[in-house]
């Protein structure tokens, strides 16, 4: 089996676990904040990969660790991962968590090009009216490049929406030279 399967598998029963538990977006953050951990932190990444470390000790540290601070369902969740030897798999999980809750709430993310910084109140606006011509909610990550020269590019997925002034501009050029 992939591991892409496998990490979809365990989202899916994170899932599961945390709509049981009210705690969808705890527990999303928690297992993304783990993913970060394990992605930046060399001496977590060599602890949860040695060999050399028993599966029960693993589990204990983490359980000491997490105690008091993750609910108690999410740390065995955890758990059983080690148990399994899938902890190396955390942030693939993370990732196919988000992207389950994302389907299930309805939300999807834009990429979203611009030519100038736009303020928070622009941010509501594009978020509004892409959320309305889409029937999702929009969650918009914008990046500003000015070569684009005025508007703005719209990247949903593998549909891409092109306002920009350069486009319009290539457009009206090729009319004139017709």
């Amino acid at each position: 089996m992939q591991s892409s399967s496998i990490a979809r598998n365990y989202a899916d029963a994170l899932l599961t676990l945390a709509t049981k538990d009210n705690g969808r977006d705890s527990y999303g953050a928690f297992i993304n904040g783990l993913a970060d951990v394990l992605e930046r932190d060399a001496t977590f990444q060599h602890f949860l990969a040695a060999p050399q470390v028993s599966e029960g000790r693993k589990n204990d540290v983490l359980g000491k660790a997490l105690s008091g601070q993750a609910p108690a369902l999410f740390v065995r969740f955890l758990q059983k991962m080690v148990s399994n030897r899938r902890q190396m798999l955390l942030g693939e999980v993370a990732a196919e968590y988000n992207n389950l809750l994302d389907a299930q709430e309805g939300r999807v993310h834009a990429r979203v090009m611009v030519s100038r910084e736009l303020s928070d109140a622009d941010r509501a606006a594009l978020a509004a009216s892409l959320s309305k011509a889409l029937g999702k909610t929009v969650v918009p990550h914008v990046a500003v490049n000015a070569a684009i020269l005025g508007g703005v590019i719209v990247r949903v997925g593998d549909t891409g929406m092109d306002g920009s002034v350069r486009r319009r501009l290539g457009v009206l050029r090729a009319r004139m030279v017709r």
